[in-house]
């Protein structure tokens, strides 16, 4: 969830056709406390925890729906049966949905119980209306009876809650954007806590389902709110590690949750254990900054002063002089463009561009999240599968800072996507063999996850970097409509293995590929100056097509 739609981010550049660096040089804020210092490591640091509670949210559903042993429940007169006899009797061919009716008996007859199992043939098949499981603690599966025909209630609470997130990624950013990203921010965080708690308590499936539906939607705009303020806290190329640094926790939430669901095999005591330190974020409230890029483009310099000396006396810096002055308006600022939603479609170049990008995001989600939230029907020990799938997440996002720094987005992203749809691809003739090699499943799964988790650090900053200025925050939030279709997708995904086993892999392999090969459809961004408005975007087309009418014409004259 965390490189879901980005919001507005408030800059504090004048916008006009320069490289990056001008701009850089423009930032009057970055200017006066510094890119980067002891201040915005302090809050970008704290601002980043706040995603160890909404991964919790993501992933906890694999734990509270986690399959167990299963099969139609003891009747009463044969309640003192062992299970492993009542099971091999009544359903000897390990459907848990029918068993043979065995009648009542008489209480504890276990003659009468045995002759019968001796003589099953003649017993008629009866639905079963009541179960039990094995293994300790209880799920949501146990406790709401979430079997046979009511399985797809899982997946139903699961696309609720993705469902929640898709469109709360499309909302939190005009909220943001309204009411500042500090009070977005802790106000998002005050009803997550208050819903994940309320979730511990719920008496009945329904209103389970309701609540993490809108958990989903507060929940991203937890995550939005957090990213756009710490990117907005900082300078210049800072701006790239710290919105990429912001996905460290991710991965130890992943980790830390398994040793959570470990200790409270109860599914009301971990939604409990994973939601109440939200109440300790609450806190920070007195501690976080409002963000000063927001501010100022609000006219509101008296609080931008006010964070500014605050940040140069913690950086060890002195505010420059007339500092006041310099963050007025200018007179000369360009009016803004006005832009919609269609003029991401108005040049075939842009028409190109956006269409390859749904596909791209739509894509990575399939196979980040599909790997994510499926990992109990991979196969394996579940919670040793959490902490691999953690573990691999670090040094992915640690590469991914890298690889931007160094100025590569096309091909890294396209060999990454590739790559995981390789690894998933790979998995599908185990899955067709008879030998038990769980082990290599797992090994390609991981480095399938390893992939797109560094395809899912790559892809935003691409994404925002091929449109104009005007226009980056639209197309974002655009490409995010694909990625919100994914997301409740991810739930029925696994379902496909009623067909084979091999299906669900097979699918996130051809998506994995073929997102990746259409990323070679896109032109590098990095280390390219970047276009500020579409129509610097339209001038750039037209000369472009000119070069290539007259290059036709050249090799014509050279052929004829």
């Amino acid at each position: 969830m965390p490189d879901d739609p980005q919001p507005t981010v408030i800059s504090t550049t004048k916008t006009k056709s320069h490289p990056p660096t001008r701009d850089e040089e423009d930032d009057v804020i970055s200017n006066a406390i510094g890119e980067f210092g002891k201040w915005q490591l302090l809050h970008t640091f704290l601002l980043s925890l706040f995603n160890v509670p909404c991964t919790w949210h993501i992933f906890a559903p694999t734990f509270h729906a986690a399959e167990r042993d299963t099969w139609c429940a003891r009747t009463h007169a044969y309640r003192d049966i062992a299970p492993k006899v009542w099971r091999a009797c009544t359903q000897p061919n390990g459907d848990f949905c029918r068993m043979l009716d065995v009648g009542n008996g008489t209480d504890g007859d276990w003659e009468d119980f045995a002759a019968m199992c001796t003589n099953a043939t003649g017993l008629a098949m009866v639905t079963c209306d009541t179960w039990e499981f094995g293994g300790e603690g209880s799920t949501i599966i146990s406790e709401f009876n979430l079997v046979c025909d009511r399985k797809n209630l899982i997946n139903f609470a699961e696309m609720m809650f993705l469902g929640g997130v898709a469109i709360g990624g499309l909302v939190c950013g005009i909220l943001s954007d309204k009411y500042g990203r500090k009070r977005t921010l802790m106000a998002s965080v005050l009803i997550q806590t208050i819903l994940g708690c309320a979730i511990a308590f719920s008496p009945w499936f329904l209103v389970y389902a309701i609540l993490r539906a809108l958990l989903g939607f507060i929940s991203v705009s937890v995550v939005f709110s957090g990213f756009v303020l710490a990117i907005e806290l900082v300078g210049g190329h800072w701006r790239t590690v710290a919105g990429i640094s912001y996905l460290f926790p991710v991965s130890v939430s992943y980790m830390t949750i398994a040793g959570l669901a470990w200790e409270l095999r109860e599914w009301r005591q971990l939604q409990a254990a994973i939601s109440l330190p939200g109440f300790l974020f609450l806190g920070l409230w007195w501690v976080l900054p409002e963000s000063p890029r927001w501010l100022l483009a609000l006219g509101r310099t008296t609080e931008v002063m006010s964070i500014l000396e605050s940040a140069c006396k913690f950086n060890g810096k002195k505010l420059p002089p007339n500092l006041d002055k310099q963050l007025l308006p200018g007179a000369n600022d360009e009016p803004v463009e006005n832009v919609s939603v269609l003029d991401l479609f108005k040049t075939i170049q842009m028409r190109k561009r956006t269409l390859c990008l749904f596909l791209i995001w739509f894509s990575v989600y399939l196979v980040y999240y599909g790997l994510v939230l499926n990992l109990g029907n991979i196969g394996g020990n579940l919670y040793v599968n959490s902490v691999l799938q953690g573990a691999v997440e670090i040094p992915a996002v640690a590469i991914s800072i890298f690889i931007l720094l160094k100025g590569g987005r096309r091909w890294p992203l396209s060999l990454t996507m590739v790559i995981s749809g390789i690894a998933c691809a790979l998995t599908v003739p185990i899955y067709l063999a008879t030998a038990d090699m769980q082990w290599v499943v797992t090994s390609l799964t991981m480095i399938s996850k390893f992939c797109v988790s560094s395809s899912n650090a790559i892809m935003p900053v691409f994404t925002a970097e091929l449109y104009p200025t005007t226009i980056r925050n639209i197309g974002v939030g655009a490409a995010n409509v694909s990625a919100g279709i994914a997301l409740m997708l991810v739930p029925y995904l696994w379902n496909l293995s009623t067909l084979h086993a091999s299906v669900p892999m097979s699918v996130l392999a051809v998506f994995g590929v073929f997102g990746g090969l259409s990323v070679l459809f896109l032109p590098e961004t990095g280390g390219v100056r970047l276009i500020d408005t579409i129509k610097e975007e339209k001038e750039i087309t037209k000369i472009a097509d000119i070069e290539t009418n007259e290059n036709k014409k050249i090799n014509n004259n050279c052929c004829t």
